[in-house]
């Protein structure tokens, strides 16, 4: 098999079949997926379904005579380079925390020397139960990786915190954790994985904007752009991840917040400008949010309505505050400004005008002409007075993973 390799394994609860799309994304990232279906799990979701996505064999009986003479448990356990559990239901949680290796699922995660990552889906009432909570402590303190569920409608018709978070949401992790490896594709183990105290941006503040902003032509109506806030999200979350306090401010986009982020939701580019001035002193503001150039200069105070003569309805438009540019002279003005250029057409040499124009550090550009605005991936250029650099395309949260260290690296430097 080539490129990293994650066993996965499927235990019981409704959300198994989530479990189902998730082998399909990793897979389109290049990710090899193998799997194993506990007793449970089998009751959701199917050997057949599950090897038709990885394809490769699932894995479900410990006592499979074929199945241990050509692999064995043991080696099931050593040759991923990421174990995840999901959905993690509270039973296997409970098993996990406990060392029990009564079925081939327990087994394999007890004889593990690799990173585990759980995604618990339950109850509210399950996640919220004593036990349940001292287990994940455990599970925490023994340096299983964990991710928080989400809050939501469940399908026993409840309402709270215990849902299996989305797909795509679990297969960023899956992502950011395999590109802990300076590149590489073997994760760094969990008893290195750096606790945010300790991180290399530790005691640092990072600003961040992301997504687009709507200005308003009525009150039905407005002028924005397709960004989805995917890249300025998983850099805000790559920055907590290396120990800084984070500000997120955010134009509307469907994005859940980053755990440990402190988000500030705004609609128009001056209100961004606001909450972003609100948010100063940082040491390094990362300005990723594709703010609208232009605004109406008079907001209609009713829906604006066809006359019948076929002409347009008048609407004058005018500048917009430039974010980045009144950072560049703020007296407050970050250690390190970074900002984005999305291009359709002479993507580098834009960059570079905008890199001088805009009086900041560095420019990250990309070129929005192909579908990346919404879409999973990114190819970017770093341009500084230091030259232009080029990254190959990635997900963007690996995108994001390599810029925090890039910046990380440069803030210490200055420091």
């Amino acid at each position: 098999m080539t490129g990293p390799h994650i066993l996965l394994i499927v235990s019981g609860g409704i959300a198994a079949y989530k479990s189902l799309e998730l082998v399909r994304l990793l897979k389109r990232d290049g990710i090899s997926v193998r799997a194993v279906l506990t007793k449970a799990g089998a009751e959701f979701v199917t050997p057949l379904s599950l090897g038709a996505l990885t394809e490769d064999h699932v894995y479900s009986d410990m006592f499979d005579l074929k199945d241990e003479r050509e692999i064995g448990h043991i080696q099931l356990s050593r040759q991923a380079d990421l174990v995840v559990v999901c959905p993690a239901s509270a039973d296997i949680l409970a098993k996990m925390a406990a060392g029990m290796a009564d079925d081939l699922a327990t087994t394999i995660l007890l004889a593990t020397d690799k990173p585990v990552f759980v995604v618990p889906a339950m109850n509210v009432r399950m996640w919220e139960h004593a036990a349940t909570q001292r287990n994940i402590r455990q599970l925490t303190s023994d340096g299983i990786i964990v991710m928080e569920p989400d809050e939501g409608d469940m399908a026993c018709g409840e309402w709270g915190k215990g849902r299996l978070p989305e797909p795509e949401v679990i297969a960023g992790e899956i992502r950011r954790l395999l590109s802990r490896g300076e590149g590489s594709a073997i994760p760094v183990p969990p008893q290195r994985l750096l606790p945010a105290a300790n991180g290399p941006l530790s005691g640092m503040h990072i600003l961040v904007t992301a997504g687009p902003t709507h200005e308003p032509i009525d009150p039905v109506r407005y002028i924005a752009n397709r960004s989805s806030g995917r890249q300025g999200f998983a850099i805000a979350r790559a920055a907590a991840d290396a120990g800084a306090r984070v500000t997120l401010v955010s134009g509307p986009v469907d994005q859940p917040t980053p755990r440990g982020v402190t988000r500030i939701d705004v609609q128009t580019a001056r209100e961004m400008l606001s909450a972003v001035e609100s948010a100063l002193p940082a040491d390094a503001a990362i300005m990723v949010a594709a703010v609208a150039d232009w605004r109406v200069e008079q907001e209609a105070g009713q829906k604006l309505k066809k006359d019948g003569s076929g002409a347009p309805a008048p609407l004058p438009l005018t500048e917009n505050p430039d974010i980045l540019a009144t950072l560049a002279i703020s007296v407050q003005r970050p250690k390190l400004l970074v900002g984005f250029a999305a291009e359709t057409e002479h993507v580098i040499e834009h960059a570079k005008v905008k890199l001088a124009r805009k009086g900041c550090d560095m420019i990250v550009a990309n070129d929005v002409s192909a579908g990346v605005m919404g879409g999973a991936t990114n190819r970017v250029h770093l341009v500084s007075a230091q030259g232009v650099e080029s990254w190959d395309e990635a997900s963007k949260d690996v995108v994001a993973a390599r810029l925090i260290a890039r910046i990380a690296t440069q803030l210490q430097d200055n420091a």
